[in-house]
């Protein structure tokens, strides 16, 4: 028997959360590269969507993405999504590979999983409260 899959939160890109992911990535990116309060930018991002919860969550699972990739992340430009991108959207939609592209397979690793998981869960939490374009960071 098939083990049952569960449904994605951002299962089709036209989904306003597909474009909410990387927002996030990117605001992530800009206030880490200067220095500024990660959390405050993206709640600041998130809030007016009814997302002000996934601040934490995206904070904590872009650190641990970060890590876990053994490089920085690379942010994608205007319209153009990054391979780093693409690739969060496929772990949070359940359909990426991730044993096969994380220079980290430990501890990390399973605390990434961990980090996909609760993102997941408020994602769809936040499902309802997602819309429009997301704000400048």
């Amino acid at each position: 028997m098939a083990a049952l899959r569960p449904v994605s939160p951002i299962a089709d890109l036209s989904d306003p959360q597909a474009s909410l992911v990387p927002a996030a990535l990117r605001c992530w990116r800009a206030a880490r590269d200067a220095g500024a309060p990660v959390q405050q930018r993206l709640h600041k991002l998130l809030a007016p969507a009814r997302g002000a919860m996934l601040a934490p969550a995206f904070d904590s699972l872009l650190m641990l993405y970060e890590l876990a990739l053994g490089r920085r992340l690379v942010a994608g430009q205007s319209a153009a999504l990054s391979a780093d991108e693409r690739m969060l959207l496929g772990l949070l939609d359940g359909a990426g590979d991730r044993g096969a592209r994380f220079a980290d397979t430990g501890a990390v690793a399973a605390m990434l999983d961990s980090a996909v998981r609760s993102t997941r869960v408020l994602l769809a939490r936040a499902r309802r409260g997602i819309g429009g374009a997301a704000l400048p960071c």
